[in-house]
């Protein structure tokens, strides 16, 4: 395994921008931005994310820092995760690129219009 020491520095910038770039990772900082979900909410939530792909991507957002998971001893076990201060700070960017989707929307369906009609 390479150490970040070890890594060069962008290659562990790829490493996360593959991570929140990643569809269903955006879903679930999203998600999160409204407070503390337990396991069982999240998948509720997020639609059509399956078990193994939330629980693989929660690991994931945990590693980075991004999400905080708060396993409580309870019969049975409950686990709740909660974004990080860095999660937050995520948060932020991803409203702000929906933000952008929104207002430009219209120009993009017409300049996918345009671009469909000039290959045809």
């Amino acid at each position: 395994m390479v150490t970040m020491s070890e890594q060069r520095p962008w290659d562990l910038e790829r490493e996360i921008l593959d991570l929140i770039a990643d569809k269903w990772a955006m879903l679930i900082v999203n998600c999160l931005g409204r407070g503390t979900m337990r396991f069982t909410q999240l998948e509720a939530e997020v639609a059509g994310i399956s078990h193994k792909m939330l629980a693989q991507t929660l690991r994931g957002l945990e590693r980075n820092g991004i999400v905080e998971r708060y396993a409580h001893a309870t019969v049975p076990p409950r686990v709740d995760y909660t974004l990080t201060p860095p999660g937050r700070e995520l948060l932020e960017v991803a409203i702000q690129i929906c933000s952008w989707t929104r207002r430009n929307r219209e120009d993009i369906e017409r300049a996918r219009i345009a671009f469909e009609l000039a290959r045809s």
